[in-house]
């Protein structure tokens, strides 16, 4: 699974003009499943990121977590975390298909809920706007293929 974790003021996705998932402070993440991936990728994948020590604490050093700085999560699919950027062209075939992408995706935020934050989501395969407040900013690339 490949993830992009962006320390975020605020951020939502819209479909259609609809504001379909929206947080404050927290995390904005951008999920990509690859054919490999399994339940137990994904909940170390959620674990790590739930525990990620990147907000300030009152001496402004990035020692507090997403629990103990109040956050929540916005999570959008995103299988393009998977391009082959060999060509000008990106090819997205090294990107799971859905039958394994959705479960997946979908067990990322039961994980995450499951260690009681609030999970925003965007839907997946939709067309989705994503908009964030990106603070600091601090920007955090998962890859548990190099784990």
């Amino acid at each position: 699974m490949r993830a992009v974790v962006t320390r975020v003021t605020s951020a939502r996705v819209t479909i259609g003009g609809k504001v379909e998932g929206a947080i404050e402070r927290g995390f904005l993440v951008l999920l990509g499943v690859g054919p490999q991936d399994n339940e137990t990728v994904c909940d170390k994948l959620a674990e790590k990121i739930c525990n990620l020590r990147i907000f300030e604490d009152e001496n402004e050093k990035m020692n507090l977590n997403l629990e103990q700085a109040g956050g929540a999560l916005l999570v959008v699919s995103q299988f393009t975390l998977y391009a082959d950027t060999s060509s000008r062209r990106p090819g997205f075939s090294k990107a799971a298909k859905p039958d394994l992408a959705v479960p997946l995706y979908e067990r990322f935020m039961d994980q995450c809920r499951a260690r009681g934050f609030t999970v925003e989501h965007g839907q997946f395969g939709a067309d989705m706007q994503v908009e964030s407040v990106n603070d600091g900013p601090v920007t955090i690339l998962f890859d548990t293929d190099r784990a």
